[in-house]
């Protein structure tokens, strides 16, 4: 057996298999595969292997595009079949909800040119006829719809990596992975050890098992999932031809050819986990005991569905055990407390992503970083507060509700709360209404009454008029908003302004006071975060970034060595925040505290540690809101204290509490990006209008590779647009075209702007194609919307309410 390898990939199931093949087919040929097993043992073999091109997640999307085009190129490549059958699929929409998120993809799928597309009661049943269409109130088409061969799809993948030099080992358990002082690894099985630079956790059922040999422990929990196949249906056979997959999501139940019978399977609502303490090293092509009473509401709705299924025989029942994430996304990346190890756990349709995640993952270890955007699958979303008992609560959750509609905004409440703050229960007796954001509670809206649950929906939901209120309010007087969801960091030390100049691309403040932002550059030239950074003492900083970026964040913090003598303090648990903001936050402030908060005093973008109704803060004068205001931060001990005082004085200033859906209409109002939804390193900073942030006069993380990219012209430009809607907004992921149809961008973030009476979206666009003033049509409910494209942002363009300046004659005229 090899010694040495550039990478070696634990498990030779679907993941394992395809990951191998991208890194020889990206040009890492030294590469190792190591099966405890015979390949495709565990939870490979016995899946129903149905793919399909469309994602709710525009990147996922992407990814299976390219899924679906491979298996045949493989086919050809490696004369391996891949049991490809691609008779299309039937989506069907049973509520008015299904059929908005139904015409939504099929917007998707004209803007990214896949086939999918509706079709007529008439024309479903000419494509199958054994169906029954009567109570469907739309019907959707993807040609390319089907499944493949589960066994012939990984052996696929292994003969194509075998022919470009990578090395296959089977019945070769992994007993041990452990790091090297230089950051490679020593890899140790029976048949002796491998040195390696890349270990690749692909290990599927034991994934969590491996994990632990690293001392790393995983949120993946296994379930139980069953589908069966009848016996010849006389119906089918004499057909002459494949009959289309049907999935009936509000049915709770796929449906599709196996021979000449049917494939029917389900997520029922009394499902059942398994290995829930670990794995068995003896399970490998296992499966468990029948129990199809459990699924039977389900089968019972197919065949009323498809009644030829109604009496045939079961000729095969197949229970096998699938393991889920929290969210049922894979568990993807690097981890970011190691150095170089890759992680590809927790696939549900992983027949359809298992391509693009192979060739991202490739992409990542081999290139530095993948060409699009999967934070959405990225295992830095979750921390350590996502423990067995969380995500044994959010995998239920996940495989009872695996068809359910996840709308816009939707908040799902198993497994929380996680993580809270000490103002968690008076912010819930206040009304409050959460969102889970990185583990933390943090509050979204505030109700009339304590207990009020939020509805769910594409339209405008019970929380749309009390959010415009709370805008209303703020834009009017001030409002109290809880920021303690954000990342907070200190570094301290001698080479503290070493440190952090080296690593952000904007001038690093040396006066104590000042701050600035900045934006990190990602490897490829793009938008790896944003950030406030301030000095508030000789040798320290204190710098804020998005919280649910904080350990994505820590991959390129680990790129920039501390100087000796220098600490870096990831202190977002300790630090509670508020953002007061407002015309009347001044007035507010000053009841509280002795500083002197006039604007000659305390100009915008500094910052002083000041004491407030008796609580020292770190109080930093800026705002996502874009209106007058100021951050403070403070112990979170102290939170509750400062939190009291400042609702309290609120009030007298007619204000009060604020939540995190307010303040994405405010921001947005502003034209304000976010993390995670307009910046991301897909993006170029010139694109996302951060370019004047970076400075090249000096040194910075990955400058050469934003040397390269900056004069490029922008392929996309973040704009803000003005939709034609009445009773729904832009939540992003939509697709913009022109009106004569030609796709030209995409949302990021949409929202009401109640202080400007204009439902507004930020995306990208095509400056190629519009410019401002052009109009476009926005797709919300999966109907097209006009919408205009504006040369500035709605709500005080010139800054001067941030600023709290007055305007000049000619700025009070515009």
């Amino acid at each position: 057996m090899k010694t040495h390898a550039q990478a070696v990939v634990i498990g030779g199931g679907l993941a394992g298999c395809s990951i191998l093949y991208h890194l020889a087919k990206l040009g890492w040929r030294d590469v190792v595969l190591l099966e405890r097993d015979e390949l495709t043992s565990g939870s490979t073999w016995h899946a129903a292997a149905n793919i399909h091109g469309l994602h709710d997640n525009n990147n996922i999307t992407r990814i299976q595009h390219y899924t679906m085009n491979l298996y045949k190129e493989l086919e050809r490549e490696t004369g391996q079949s891949c049991g490809v059958f691609q008779p299309g699929s039937l989506y069907l929409a049973q509520t008015e909800d299904r059929e908005h998120q139904l015409r939504l993809q099929e917007a998707k799928a004209r803007f990214y040119g896949l086939n999918f597309y509706e079709v007529s009661r008439e024309q479903a049943m000419e494509l199958h006829p054994l169906a029954r269409f009567d109570d469907i109130r739309c019907i959707m088409f993807e040609p390319e719809g089907g499944n493949v061969d589960p066994s012939g799809v990984p052996h696929a993948y292994a003969a194509g990596a075998r022919a470009m030099g990578a090395t296959i080992e089977r019945f070769c358990p992994v007993l041990g992975t452990d790091q090297q002082p230089d950051g490679s690894w020593i890899v140790r099985t029976e048949k002796g050890d491998i040195h390696t630079q890349w270990v690749v956790n692909a290990a599927g059922l034991w994934g969590r098992e491996v994990a632990a040999l690293a001392g790393l422990t995983l949120p993946l929990q296994p379930t139980e999932h069953q589908y069966f196949v009848t016996d010849s249906i006389d119906e089918v056979a004499n057909l002459g031809r494949r009959l289309p997959s049907i999935a009936d999501r509000d049915g709770e139940y796929y449906f599709r050819q196996e021979g000449n019978g049917l494939l029917i399977g389900a997520y029922e609502k009394d499902m059942k986990f398994w290995a829930e303490d670990g794995t068995p090293l003896d399970f490998a092509h296992d499966l468990f005991p029948d129990d199809l009473d459990r699924i039977m509401d389900n089968v019972i709705r197919a065949t009323e569905r498809v009644p030829a299924a109604a009496t045939a025989g079961v000729k095969r029942v197949i229970n096998g055990p699938m393991i889920w994430s929290p969210d049922s996304s894979a568990l993807w990346g690097p981890v970011p407390e190691m150095k170089n190890y890759f992680l590809c756990g927790g696939l549900i349709p992983g027949f359809s992503q298992s391509g693009g995640l192979g060739l991202l993952a490739a992409q990542w270890m081999i290139e530095g970083e993948p060409q699009y955007d999967m934070f959405a699958w990225d295992l830095a979303r979750f921390g350590d507060w996502a423990d067995k008992k969380f995500t044994k609560a959010r995998v239920e959750d996940q495989y009872t509700h695996r068809f359910a509609i996840h709308f816009p905004n939707e908040e799902r409440s198993a497994g929380r709360p996680a993580r809270v703050r000490p103002a968690y229960e008076m912010q819930k007796d206040m009304g409050c209404v959460f969102g889970l954001n990185c583990g933390w509670e943090h509050p979204l809206w505030f109700a009339d009454q304590p207990g009020t649950t939020e509805t769910n929906g594409f339209t405008r939901q019970n929380w749309w008029e009390p959010v415009g209120q709370e805008v209303k309010m703020l834009r009017e007087n001030v409002g109290v908003i809880d920021i303690s969801n954000f990342a907070n960091y200190f570094i301290k030390g001698l080479g503290a302004y070493e440190w952090l100049d080296r690593l952000v691309a904007n001038r690093v403040p040396t006066e104590i006071g000042r701050s600035c932002l900045t934006p990190l550059i990602s490897v490829r030239g793009g938008v790896a975060g944003d950030f406030t950074i301030t000095k508030v003492a000789e040798d320290e900083y204190m710098m804020i970034g998005s919280g649910m970026a904080e350990r994505y964040h820590q991959r390129f913090f680990n790129m920039v060595d501390l100087p000796e003598g220098t600490t870096f303090e990831v202190a977002t648990d300790r630090i509670a925040g508020f953002n007061v903001a407002g015309p009347k936050s001044r007035d507010l402030l000053q009841r509280l505290t002795n500083a002197d908060l006039t604007n000659e005093a305390f100009r915008f973008m500094r910052s002083a540690t000041i004491e407030v109704a008796g609580v020292t803060c770190l109080a930093i004068r800026v705002s996502f809101t874009g209106d007058l205001g100021w951050e403070l931060h403070c112990a979170e001990e102290d939170q509750i204290r400062l939190y009291s005082a400042l609702l309290e004085a609120a009030k007298e200033c007619d204000g009060g509490p604020v939540g995190g859906r307010a303040l994405g209409s405010l921001r947005i109002e502003k034209g304000y990006g976010s993390w995670g939804r307009e910046y991301s390193q897909e993006y170029w900073p010139q694109e996302v209008g951060l370019a004047g942030l970076i400075k090249l006069d000096k040194d910075f993380l990955h400058k050469d590779a934003y040397v390269q990219i900056k004069d490029n012209a922008a392929r996309e430009v973040l704009s803000i647009f003005e939709v034609e809607v009445t009773n729904a907004d832009a939540s992003g992921g939509e697709p913009i075209f022109t009106p004569d149809g030609a796709p030209v961008g995409r949302v990021t973030s949409g929202a009401y702007g109640y202080s400007v009476g204009k439902s507004l979206a930020i995306g990208y666009a095509n400056p190629a194609v519009v410019k401002p003033g052009d109009m476009v049509e926005i797709f919300i409910l999966g109907k097209p919307h006009k919408a205009r494209v504006l040369a500035e942002p709605p709500f005080d363009p010139s800054g001067l309410r941030l600023r709290d300046v007055q305007p000049t004659v000619m700025e009070a005229a515009k």
